[in-house]
């Protein structure tokens, strides 16, 4: 059963709403560029290279950004940080009637910075939250099935935004979700962000990669996510390509099947809020295997139909596994430094679907779509079972290096005293299973 006490919390609530709508406008607005990129060049290479842009050079850059601002107000960082995706989409709809396709990537490549931090933000500002009310597992799945509606609807409405009025008008549709966006979180009442805002930049830096070359577990969890996510993305670019060549389904084939699998991610997130009491390297482990299952289908399937079904299959697997990696590693790293080290983790589920595009790309241009999904499922096969040979943690996702008091031992790191200076998030949970939900 979902849990739904984060949600007697007006700050939640708010918080809770902006992420969903957000997400939502994302995906309109990125499915409108990749008809629009693929509609003007026809080339599954210029395609490939859209996604290249909107994560490979943010991913590098957002964590710094993050770390930059993380220490102003949470409302006027987030608030400001949409106004400016906004009025980046905002130009991209004007650009879509005088296609520039240097300029659409450029614009993208910034938007796409904005948009990581966004997220590691928000994912900072629910973590203090949650994390000193015990409920971060159950907030967790509140906002990850909001996302995986948004998932679900955002590609088909894209796909028929653009087949009613054009690409122009999908991101004019999406510059206005951001605004929404901006306007919910202006009205959030008790936003708050643990950070040592009497540490200096680099010291936060520093704090960030000092927490994650102390904890083995998490390291490693980051290490296998990349690569889940590098094979995984392989298919992503060339599945416009997929619907319309392929399958000969059109613009509105190619937002029903990204729908399916968003369809299917509203189960997995729905799955992840049901079993409560799975380890949560189990979930991830069987969430992987789906998402293996859903690329093989994917790869011989003869008919939009099928294509459509492997497509939530693959999905289930996603919106369960996501959440599952995002809610181990809070729950193990300082609550300080929960912004820095989910900017990491949202860098990585960037960067490394960057790599994967370039290779679907190759692969697609080179042979058929259909290869490109082939590579997929046997990729992240043999990523299962190198885990399954060497498990990340038999028991636990628990640090290896910690002082009795929780935090983290920093007897090989920099900066003993500011590190010290910063609880854990489990040390948070224990010591504060008696608060209440309501708001303080």
């Amino acid at each position: 059963m979902l849990d739904i006490r984060p949600l007697r919390s007006s700050t939640f609530r708010h918080l809770a709403a902006g992420y969903w709508v957000n997400e939502l406008g994302n995906w309109i607005g990125e499915i409108a560029l990749a008809i629009l990129v693929y509609d003007r060049t026809r080339s599954p290479l210029a395609t490939a290279t859209l996604f290249l842009a909107l994560r490979f050079l943010p991913a590098l850059l957002a964590p710094v950004l993050t770390v930059r601002i993380e220490a102003i107000s949470p409302r006027v960082a987030l608030g400001c940080l949409y106004l400016l995706e906004g009025a980046f989409f905002a130009g991209m709809a004007v650009l879509a009637h005088h296609f520039s396709l240097p300029t659409i990537l450029g614009l993208g490549a910034v938007d796409g910075m904005l948009a990581i931090t966004a997220k590691a933000l928000t994912r900072g500002i629910s973590a203090t939250w949650l994390l000193k009310r015990e409920l971060l597992r159950e907030g967790n799945a509140i906002l990850n099935l909001g996302a995986m509606v948004s998932m679900a609807a955002g590609p088909a409405l894209g796909g028929a935004a653009v087949a009613w009025k054009g690409a122009s008008t999908a991101l004019a549709i999406d510059a206005a979700t951001f605004v929404v966006t901006a306007g919910i979180i202006a009205t959030a009442p008790a936003l708050r962000l643990e950070t040592d805002q009497e540490t200096s930049f680099k010291g936060r830096v520093r704090a960030g990669l000092d927490v994650l070359r102390a904890y083995t577990a998490v390291r490693r969890l980051l290490v296998a996510v990349a690569f889940v996510f590098l094979l995984g993305s392989i298919p992503i670019p060339i599945e416009v390509v997929f619907a319309k060549e392929t399958l000969h389904a059109g613009d509105r084939g190619y937002g029903f099947m990204l729908g399916a699998w968003g369809v299917g991610m509203i189960a997995g997130g729905t799955a992840f809020a049901a079993f409560t009491e799975m380890r949560l390297i189990r979930m991830l482990g069987i969430s992987t295997v789906l998402a293996v299952l859903g690329y093989a289908g994917l790869a011989v399937s003869p008919t939009l139909a099928v294509a459509c079904l492997f497509s939530a299959l693959g999905g289930i697997g996603n919106g369960a596994g996501w959440i599952a990696a995002v809610t181990a590693v809070q729950e193990r790293i300082p609550v300080s430094t929960q912004s820095a080290v989910m900017s990491v983790l949202e860098g990585i589920s960037q960067l490394m679907p960057a790599v994967g595009f370039i290779v679907g790309g190759a692969i697609t241009a080179a042979t058929s779509p259909r290869d490109a999904y082939a590579v997929s499922a046997v990729g992240v096969a043999v990523i299962v079972v190198a885990i399954g040979l060497r498990p990340i943690d038999r028991a636990r996702l628990s640090p290896v290096a910690q002082d009795p008091d929780g935090t983290v031992d920093t007897s090989e790191c920099a900066h003993e005293e500011e590190r010290n200076s910063a609880p854990s998030a489990q040390e948070l949970m224990q010591t504060a299973r008696t608060l209440p939900v309501t708001d303080l």
